[in-house]
């Protein structure tokens, strides 16, 4: 590996950040990444990495810790809402690997960042900094965290949620909107619905409405079913995004659910309730030299299951940009991050903020097949338009 005399910042040690800072070190960087929280908790809910996700981890070396607590399911499939009738079936696992070159791995969030966080050094990790100000010039930006600390470093890359510093910092602060919809998380032991078919299956009950699904699949090697839920609701005024749900209130919203849908939500014991929030599509991820991934440049509802996976490409995309480059070049190289991720994210954001993507069948391919360690770079001339 050769070296670079560039040093990355990245704030944020979620998901993207330490996807980016896997792939920024293998091409040749130095990397600080800049997390809130004073220690790593099991906390966050389940993530459904499908085969772009997981040909993205398996570039970065960490497929196969991944694996190791994830379930494969079987299909995906949709189903009516009301006369249980299936509206399509896409073979996964096997069929997806041979396909996609990689499998659909549902894990918990937990488990994929500890996978994650192993392959980054300690050092790189500078826990309890929250940043306070970000101040950038012409060679570089510097980071002042809330416990007094201060940093410099050639570039800095916001992976820090929808609630990004750094997005505020580059383009002033804005709210995420409300979309006027929540999820109920819950799971529950397979063995307790072990009467519901295809429990080894990613299932999504289509509802009435755009706002209505039930979505369920396995987990820890399919020991455990994961169950996702939403449903429109006019205002959330809890402080958290995240509270305590009522289960009674959980099965009365989908009594007009087929029974076996209904039957997962009855052996549900406790549920999370969470409201889900979103921006729309950015003509600009970059300044200079900072840019933004992940939640922090597209947020997205969940309906494509693609949130981590476009934060996992844009690690790897920009990472490829990144390499070679010196710190001259870096806010050059930035742009040619953005411009070679932003009709894909903007497209996927779309589709999900849609939310009918395969549900009467059709082709995955685009999403499915994309491989973030193959697609072109952007021309450099690209950059300088």
């Amino acid at each position: 590996m050769s070296h670079s005399s560039s040093t990355i910042g990245i704030v944020g040690a979620g998901i993207g950040g330490l996807a980016a800072a896997i792939a920024l070190r293998r091409a040749g960087h130095d990397v600080i990444v800049f997390e809130q929280a004073r220690q790593f908790a099991r906390v966050g809910a389940d993530i459904n990495l499908t085969p772009n996700a997981v040909r993205a981890l398996d570039g970065l070396g960490v497929g196969e810790a991944a694996r190791v607590t994830a379930a494969r399911p079987s299909h995906r499939i949709s189903r009516s809402y009301d006369s249980g009738e299936e509206t399509s079936r896409l073979e996964m696992a096997e069929a997806a690997e041979q396909r996609y070159g990689a499998p659909q791995l549902t894990i918990h969030r937990a488990d994929l960042l500890a996978a994650l966080t192993e392959a980054v050094p300690a050092e790189s990790i500078q826990l309890g900094k929250r940043a306070q100000s970000i101040v950038q010039d012409a060679g570089g930006v510097t980071v002042r965290s809330e416990d007094g600390s201060e940093s410099r470093v050639d570039a800095l890359l916001g992976a820090d949620g929808i609630h990004s510093a750094v997005r505020t910092a580059m383009f002033g602060a804005e709210s995420p909107r409300f979309t006027g919809i929540v999820a109920y998380r819950a799971v529950v032991p397979a063995e307790r619905v072990a009467g519901v078919p295809n429990l080894g299956a990613f299932t999504k009950w289509w509802g009435p409405n755009p706002q209505s699904q039930i979505v369920t699949f396995p987990l820890n090697r399919g020991k455990d079913v994961f169950i996702f839920a939403t449903t429109a609701q006019d205002t959330w005024h809890l402080e958290s995004w995240t509270a305590p749900g009522s289960v009674e209130e959980l099965r009365a919203q989908y009594a007009d659910y087929h029974a076996e849908a209904r039957a997962l939500l009855d052996a549900c014991d406790s549920v999370l309730k969470t409201a889900l929030y979103e921006r729309d599509p950015m003509p600009a991820w970059t300044q200079g030299r900072m840019a933004l991934l992940g939640d922090a440049a597209h947020p997205m509802l969940p309906f494509m299951a693609q949130g981590a996976g476009m934060a996992i490409e844009d690690a790897v995309v920009l990472a490829r940009h990144l390499e070679g480059v010196d710190a001259a070049g870096l806010p050059a190289a930035l742009q040619r991050y953005e411009r070679a991720r932003l009709d894909r994210t903007s497209r996927v954001q779309l589709g999900s903020r849609g939310n009918n993507w395969l549900r009467d069948g059709g082709n995955a391919d685009w999403v499915y097949g994309y491989d973030a360690w193959a697609e072109p770079l952007a021309a450099e001339e690209e950059s300088l338009a």
